[in-house]
């Protein structure tokens, strides 16, 4: 049964917590961003991240910006399986999503500084656990442990199909990223940026599987405490037909049994007495004893695999992500916007605390690959009027790159071709000081059914936003918004039965601009 905690804590390994973008980066960065959807032609301050070739456009001087967001997501898996439980829900709570900026502009150049969770950055907790951790356990127990127990029947012990256990997990994973980069004007039209990203990365999984229970004559017991106290009376029957046998050993070998003990239980273990003398009695009772004594011994050892179990590692590591970008401003009111992300190189290395479980992948100090792919990004935004601009955005997510591995069925976690996204975003000015904006994006996952389970799955989706721009004063400007993300279903077939995985996310975002001239 420990290959069961073994299977929760590989999934964690294989799980992902990106809330906005591909499926481990986080595209979520700014306020601006949560109200439009459309930042990749950016000429404010969240161009840091957006658009950094854009920051040239900024007016001289020291610019800097802090944003907080507050993200919302339910995964809902339903399954068609054997199971007690039909459906499992997670949570992911992100209280508090901060990102910051700072530029300093000076002519030509601009030198840029960005912060923020650029994968991860929230808590999952699935209260019920997941159908595959539950199906490992009800296939270990129902198609496993039963039919070995069945001969525990001589001792009065029917043990039925049926099972329940406690199992729950928590993940939590933060990629922060820490971006440097200079822009330089190259002439009236083109901009170039050159930049690098340092991701410190930090994932802590803890998982526990308690009270493992057995069906025993029409009633759950624990599993544990019923392997144990049938293990101890095998072994107390194991001694009494040994005391048993020795007695035997004492009667003449050739005459019939006569002893009424001797006689009652060899009748007990399917014998006739009237047919059998004192030294086959010896013998039976022996062997009888013997089969007892091993069926004590495994009773014990297969009680340890039902104990309770606690799994709790802590995974760090760090990587670099080059990146370079380009600016057009072909003519007055638009502008082009263009990125290249490199793929980022990672290992996280174990630091287990309780229970490695036996494995390998989860042992201390053991290291895990966790390469983020890279990212291309394209923007558009023209600007009608001084009121009103509007914006078109593009990602593509370069997963075909990354060696996903296998998922927690052991298969291998094929992509079929890159996910993208595209995005509309639209901007209307009240006020020379207020402003409001909607905007809409379609993400498309390229991931194959291979790729999917329970605990990490990726959707196509659909996400609706809304918000604000309030310029307080000429230097200090906040920005406010929210957005909603319906995401389409993902099905997976196991012959006999399908699941489904589906996912909703909210989330609210403030954030302040300053400006020093």
């Amino acid at each position: 049964m420990k290959k069961i905690a073994v299977l929760i804590a590989g999934a964690f390994l294989l799980a992902n917590f990106a809330y906005a973008g591909g499926i481990l980066t986080n595209t979520n960065q700014s306020a601006q961003f949560v109200r439009m959807l459309s930042r990749n032609a950016s000429t404010d301050l969240d161009a840091v991240y957006f658009n950094p070739a854009g920051l040239t456009q900024l007016k001289n001087g020291f610019h800097f910006g802090l944003h907080s967001q507050t993200l919302f997501q339910t995964r809902t898996i339903t399954t068609e399986a054997p199971l007690n439980n039909k459906e499992f829900i997670g949570d992911v709570t992100i209280p508090v999503f901060p990102t910051a900026f700072a530029v300093y502009k000076l002519d030509k150049l601009a030198f840029s500084i960005g912060f923020g969770p650029n994968g991860g950055g929230g808590t999952a907790e699935f209260k019920k656990g997941l159908p595959s951790f539950e199906g490992k356990i009800a296939n270990q127990v129902n198609n496993q442990l039963v039919p070995a127990l069945a001969g525990l029947s001589a001792l009065g012990l029917n043990v039925q199909p049926g099972y329940d256990a406690d199992i729950q997990f928590k993940g939590q994973s933060v990629f922060w990223g820490i971006q440097f980069g200079v822009t330089a004007k190259i002439n009236e039209m083109i901009s170039g940026y050159a930049g690098v990203r340092y991701l410190p990365s930090v994932n802590n999984y803890s998982g526990a599987i308690e009270n493992i229970s057995l069906m025993v004559n029409g009633e759950l017991q624990n599993a544990n405490s019923f392997l144990t106290t049938a293990s101890s009376v095998a072994s107390t029957r194991a001694g009494q037909l040994s005391a048993l046998a020795t007695l035997a050993n004492t009667l003449p070998a050739g005459d019939p049994v006569t002893n009424e003990t001797i006689s009652a239980t060899l009748t007990a273990l399917g014998q006739d007495p009237s047919k059998l003398n004192n030294g086959t009695a010896k013998v039976i009772l022996t062997s009888a004893s013997n089969s007892l004594t091993t069926t004590s011994q495994n009773l014990t050892a297969t009680a340890t695999l039902v104990e309770d179990v606690e799994v709790d590692t802590k995974q760090t590591g760090a990587g670099f992500t080059p990146i370079i970008g380009l600016n057009i401003t072909p003519v007055e009111g638009l502008n082009i916007g263009l990125k290249y992300e490199h793929k980022t190189s990672l290992k996280l290395t174990n630091d287990t605390k309780k229970s490695d479980a036996g494995m390998a992948f989860l042992k201390d100090d053991a290291t895990i690959p966790s390469d983020i792919p890279g990212i291309i990004t394209a923007g558009v935004e023209y600007k009608f009027s001084k009121k009103f601009l509007a914006s078109a955005s593009f990602f593509e997510y370069l997963d075909k790159g990354i060696d996903w591995g296998k998922n927690i069925y052991l298969q291998d976690r094929k992509i079929d071709k890159n996910s993208w996204e595209v995005s509309v975003g639209l901007q209307y000015s009240l006020t020379d000081k207020f402003s409001v904006s909607v905007g809409g994006m379609q993400s498309t996952t390229g991931v194959s059914e291979d790729y999917q389970s329970d605990f990490s799955y990726s959707n196509s989706s659909n996400t609706g936003a809304f918000g604000i721009e309030w310029r307080l004063t000429d230097q200090l400007t906040l920005d406010a918004g929210m957005l909603f993300t319906v995401y389409k279903d993902a099905n997976k077939s196991f012959g006999t039965y399908n699941e489904t995985y589906d996912k909703v996310n909210s989330g609210f975002a403030i954030g302040i601009g300053y400006k020093i001239f």
